[in-house]
């Protein structure tokens, strides 16, 4: 594995993501930011969760296509543009990252934006790969 994540035990447990990854594959794969668009470019689901669901199906469909997995992901930001609905749901979303991606987490940081570039659009996702 060209990825070990580090969570030291003088820092609070980390619930949902690593505290440190480190790299040592041949390759970097940087991801571009991923919302709820369906294959004809608009967004789609109702709310924050299914939103969640679809950017992240998106970011793993550009990661495998590039040659990755779930387990290549050294880091990961969220876009929220509320966090507080993003707290409300993180026990959820934990979920649907488990179910898609598993339970090797990469460096993560939820960010509050504003608004994303699609109206519409909740939550954005983006992040970098290690590959071998």
């Amino acid at each position: 594995m060209p990825l070990r994540r580090v969570n030291p035990a003088e820092l609070s447990p980390p619930t949902g993501f690593s505290h440190a990854v480190t790299a040592t594959g041949s390759r970097l794969v940087f991801l571009a930011g991923q919302t709820s668009l369906d294959g004809d470019g608009k967004v789609v689901g109702a709310g924050l969760p299914a939103q969640f669901e679809r950017a992240l199906t998106n970011l793993l469909t550009a990661l495998r296509h590039a040659g990755g997995t779930p387990a290549d992901l050294a880091r990961v930001t969220v876009y929220a543009t509320d966090v507080a609905d993003y707290r409300e749901h993180a026990p959820e979303l934990g979920r649907i990252w488990r179910r898609l991606a598993g339970r090797d987490y990469p460096a993560m940081a939820v960010v509050g934006a504003v608004r994303l570039w699609d109206d519409q659009a909740l939550v954005e996702l983006d992040g970098v790969a290690v590959l071998d």
